[in-house]
């Protein structure tokens, strides 16, 4: 009997929904230290899962104006990666009010478990753990969804043309005045 009501509930549509985190992390965020801004979108099956991206970086470059990669992973052919654009957060699943996983930490080439939860609309809570026992957490904070690195070199400053002069007027004709 329970079997059947719960074949039909499904059938209905009226299956009880998957734990689906109360508030969506998506967004672009500044990290707690405010080197870095991570973009997270919806990724994986249905869109269920989380990934996130660095978009922007306080020190994008080198001293030689290269990229900065990823020069500490572990895996020697994705080191020359620019750290602008690296992936941080690969399908985080949704777990009740956070979404869990692996968060990649390029300063350190290395993998930690983490939990991503909405504290506010302006505030994610990002707690870590390296093998369940080194663990540590920050608040990331909200901020707008533009391509801040672009944004962060100096635009130029578009020439100003001069304004056309105005043609001279032709020289007053002297009055004629009538002889007496």
């Amino acid at each position: 009997m329970r079997v059947a009501l719960t074949a039909a509930f499904i059938l209905a549509g009226l299956a009880p929904a998957a734990a689906v985190p109360t508030q969506d992390p998506t967004g672009t965020w500044l990290t707690g230290d405010g080197r870095a801004k991570v973009r997270i979108d919806r990724c994986g099956p249905g869109a269920a899962n989380i990934c996130g991206k660095v978009v922007w970086a306080k020190t994008a470059t080198n001293e030689d104006g290269s990229p900065r990669t990823d020069f500490k992973n572990p895996d020697p052919k994705k080191r020359s990666r620019p750290v602008v654009g690296l992936t941080l957060l690969d399908n985080l699943k949704p777990e009740e009010t956070k979404f869990s996983g692996e968060i990649y930490n390029a300063d350190e080439g290395k993998m930690y478990q983490v939990s991503l939860e909405r504290e506010s609309s302006s505030e994610l809570s990002v707690s870590g753990c390296l093998l369940k026992v080194l663990c540590g957490s920050q608040t990331w904070t909200r901020v707008p969804d533009v391509n801040q690195q672009a944004s962060a070199q100096p635009e130029p400053v578009p020439a100003v043309k001069a304004a056309p002069k105005a043609p001279k007027a032709a020289p007053a004709k002297p009055a004629v005045v009538p002889a007496e």
